[in-house]
């Protein structure tokens, strides 16, 4: 996990099998990742239901991973950090598994300190292309040591809900898509990179993106992301269903993969078991483990080795990336009809520059429609001062009501249709209200859009 920018993230994951083989193509771009092969807004969180059940994924498996990892490492120089031959060997050990799995796999090139850098993609072929579910970690380590919890653990726990993915011959609703994340050390410099490179098309098309960084520390916690009330009732149902209880994830926002997704409106969630934060009596008291010490003592250290797991965090990390993984990818696409709404108040300045509310679309196939509802609660003392707009995600502005001195009436409580066909309905369309004269005021109630 860096220690650069913004938030750290939890995770945890289980799976299991079946098989399937099949050896996909592989390609080297220096661009956005949609393999050629595949051309092509809840409240508080609640217990999700799955609709398949998830496999339990053999800790055993995911410490084999770890072991490899670990070998490669001690191997080339004691590291797997960008730029150096341990990070390229780890991206070909994930990469040879992948391939003989029956993935398609691509690789992504990019540069970073004057060292060319990788990312890598992994599509299990099949499920709706326009409603993508992604599973992520990054596979680099610092420069001290082999980076075995930070992210080994991560790294191995995706790889091998993926592979008991193949191991199912799962046929999921939504398209499955799983990425490894170069530089992450450096910044998220992998992860933006592949995100700043996709089309805004390809954006909307992701349902939802999860993040798995540390899940194996020795005193663990278990950590949820609240970005996405959704994907953190997924993971929060996991470890209910294990008798584990969690807390939410509060070191930060943007420290880890999943930032440059939710920076572009994309729905996130992830799990976390703790770095060098000092686990309190209360949380050991729920957990387990020593109060006082840190969940990793040996964040971004040399000793942060194969020795330095928990074997049970590992398992039920591991099993809650794969709880997630069939949760989403085996529900039904959102039907026509489907309302995002935002009930948070925004103030609206008397006579002052105008304000947003935002709504994040996410699991709507293809463009908005041509009568785009747009609902809207405006609480104002004269509402001939408002002028209201709809901005689409990539800005366009509809407008929806102009200012009015003959509009004396109080409030903007009012139903407009909108013709946004040419739009991608997935994003974050905003509600931008300005009041235009002095002396009266008020504030965005709540708006809604229906598609």
């Amino acid at each position: 996990m860096s220690q650069h920018a913004e938030q750290r993230a939890p995770r945890r994951s289980r799976l299991h099998r079946s098989a399937l083989a099949t050896v996909a193509a592989v390609t080297l771009t220096a661009g956005f990742l949609v393999p050629a092969a595949l051309a092509q807004a809840a409240p508080a969180p609640a217990p999700v239901a799955v609709p398949l059940a998830a496999p339990d994924i053999p800790v055993a498996n995911v410490k084999a991973h770890i072991a490899q990892l670990q070998s490669i490492a001690t191997a080339n120089g004691g590291n797997r950090a960008h730029g150096r031959p341990g990070f390229k060997a780890s991206l070909d050990y994930v990469k040879g598994k992948l391939d003989a799995a029956g993935f398609t796999t691509t690789v992504q090139t990019f540069t970073s300190s004057g060292a060319t850098g990788y990312n890598l993609i992994a599509d299990w072929p099949g499920g709706d292309t326009n409603h993508v579910v992604f599973t992520g970690a990054h596979l680099d380590s610092v420069t001290a040591g082999p980076g075995i919890n930070d992210n080994g653990s991560g790294t191995a726990g995706v790889l091998e809900a993926a592979l008991a993915v193949s191991r199912a011959g799962l046929q999921p609703t939504k398209h499955l898509r799983f990425g490894w994340w170069g530089a992450e050390e450096l910044g998220m410099i992998g992860s933006k990179y592949y995100v700043n490179n996709l089309p805004t098309a390809e954006r909307a098309k992701i349902d939802a993106y999860m993040n798995f960084d540390m899940i194996g520390s020795p005193n663990p916690g278990y950590f949820v992301y609240d970005d996405d009330s959704k994907l953190e009732g997924v993971l929060k149902s996991y470890f209910a269903s294990v008798n584990v209880p969690t807390e939410i994830e509060t070191n930060g926002d943007g420290r880890s993969d999943h930032a440059p997704f939710k920076n572009v409106g994309i729905k996130v969630g992830g799990l976390y078991t703790g770095g060098d934060e000092t686990k309190t009596a209360a949380q050991a008291a729920k957990w387990g483990g020593t109060s006082g010490r840190a969940f990793d003592a040996c964040y971004h250290a040399s000793c942060d080795t194969s020795a330095n797991i928990n074997d049970t965090a590992l398992d039920r990390g591991s099993d809650s990336i794969a709880y997630a993984v069939w949760a989403l990818g085996t529900e039904a696409p959102p039907q026509p009809g489907t309302v995002f709404e935002n009930t948070a108040d925004v103030q609206i300045p008397d006579n002052g520059a105008a304000v947003t509310s935002s709504v994040t679309v996410s699991g709507v196939t293809g463009n908005a429609p041509a009568a785009l509802k747009v609902s809207v609660d405006i609480r104002h003392t004269y509402r001939g001062d408002l002028v209201i707009d709809l901005v689409a995600p990539d800005g366009s502005a509809y407008r929806l009501k102009n200012s009015s001195t003959n509009d004396s009436a109080d409030n903007v409580i009012a139903d407009y249709t909108v013709n946004a066909s040419s739009e991608v309905a997935n994003g974050v369309w905003k509600l931008k209200v300005q009041d235009i004269a002095a002396q009266d005021t008020g504030y965005i109630n709540s708006w809604k859009l229906t598609f």
